[in-house]
């Protein structure tokens, strides 16, 4: 019945944690994004895809923080209802209390093993997809046959004859000015528009043409049978890298292939190497932090509870802290990568041990008993007539 209570809390508050910090998360992208969804006038059904193909990536890191507020909270409100203190007196000991937390955080760390391996590398290609799509989309939608359309940065493009089902365009003329201090003009009697997903690029590609080149006021005139134009996605879309593919948004299988590769450059290898470490010490990380919580709480026994919840992120931030560190020497190769990525880990488990034993024997040590010894010390230490002051004020 205990154990039951006990990971009915831990859900409850678990769940309340996971949804506030992942809301702050998206908040803080869609500022970033905000430039795109006005500029293409997304609907919200677009809006709320392209978020919950995002989710993965950010629950990754959500949800160590996410366990380790729930255990904390929990065990925090038992000691600050007194629910702990009636516990003790019947006979229950805080050994007693882990199997719930340790239970409800191993089923943490596999749902974030799941996300790890495989979520993160299917959301960041449905939004690569999504965004594609909605560029060709509006590409499309600004090519009306016989009108020089100059929606498209960089680009002045005509086409007489424009086919809305295969984009085939005919007796077309593109104006190419992407390129600093150089003017193309590119006339070809057919052209189609394409997309590069992997370099995410939109393509007019033009065939058997001519191509006028002004450079320092000197004209020069090429023929070709086929020749491209390419637009890079990060002129229609500020401040979504679409790009190469980064490590941090591959498959689990692609980043081992890519340690395993020796053709592929050092930093490739490394900032795979790096990220598949981060993709599994993150979910052990909500057993051992979820672990250290416990008696972290019984430290701040006593003290506000809004204190106590800063306290807990502050925890946090240190153990990401030195998990960021760790991660960039992998990255480095300036340390194994096992070290770098465990090292947080074992440093936060060995701390949880040690202060798990104390608190066992009632020998953790209570921050606010320490503040109230720290402030009679100081009281004592002023002169009288600022004692008096004091004292009169407080009765006041």
């Amino acid at each position: 019945l205990l154990q039951r209570y006990i990971f009915k809390e831990l859900l409850s508050i678990f769940v309340l944690a996971l949804v506030a910090l992942l809301s702050l998360v998206l908040i803080g992208r869609g500022l970033q994004l905000r430039e795109m969804f006005v500029g293409l006038d997304l609907g919200l059904a677009d809006i709320g895809w392209l978020f919950f193909c995002l989710t993965p990536m950010f629950m990754l890191m959500v949800m160590p923080i996410a366990c380790m507020l729930s255990v904390f909270l929990t065990f925090f409100f038992f000691f600050f209802d007194r629910e702990l203190l009636a516990l003790k007196a019947g006979g229950v000991s805080l050994k007693e209390l882990l199997p719930a937390p340790i239970f409800f955080c191993m089923l943490a760390g596999i749902a974030t093993m799941f996300i790890g391996l495989y979520s993160i590398s299917w959301g960041m290609m449905e939004f690569r997809g999504t965004i594609m799509e909605i560029a060709s989309t509006r590409a499309k939608l600004v090519l009306r046959p016989g009108v020089f359309n100059q929606d498209l940065p960089g680009l002045t493009i005509f086409a007489r004859n424009v086919d809305p089902r295969s984009v085939e365009l005919k007796q077309v003329m593109v104006e190419d000015r992407t390129k600093e201090k150089n003017s193309i003009v590119i006339l070809a009697p057919t052209g189609n528009l394409a997309t590069d997903e992997a370099r995410a690029e939109i393509l007019f590609v033009m065939n058997n043409g001519r191509l006028y080149r002004t450079v320092n006021d000197q004209i020069s005139v090429l023929g070709f049978t086929e020749y491209t134009v390419r637009l890079s996605l990060a002129e229609l879309f500020k401040d979504v890298s679409l790009g190469v593919i980064k490590p941090k948004e591959m498959a689990w299988d692609t980043l081992r292939e890519n340690v395993r590769n020796q053709k592929l450059e050092e930093w490739v290898r490394l900032k795979s190497e790096k990220e598949i470490q981060k993709r599994i010490t993150f979910p052990v990380a909500c057993v051992v932090l979820g672990f250290f919580a416990v008696p972290l709480a019984c430290i701040f026994e006593g003290v506000n509870r809004q204190f106590g919840v800063v306290l807990a992120l502050a925890t946090f931030f240190v153990y990401y802290a030195l998990s960021t560190v760790g991660l960039n020497l992998v990255e480095s190769a300036a340390i194994a990568p096992w070290v770098g990525g465990w090292a947080p880990n074992i440093f936060f488990l060995v701390g949880g041990i040690f202060l798990f034993h104390r608190a066992l024997n009632e020998r953790v040590p209570n921050v606010r008993r320490k503040v109230v010894k720290i402030k009679r010390k100081i009281k004592k230490m002023l002169p009288g007539k600022w004692q008096a002051r004091l004292a009169g004020g407080k009765s006041g």
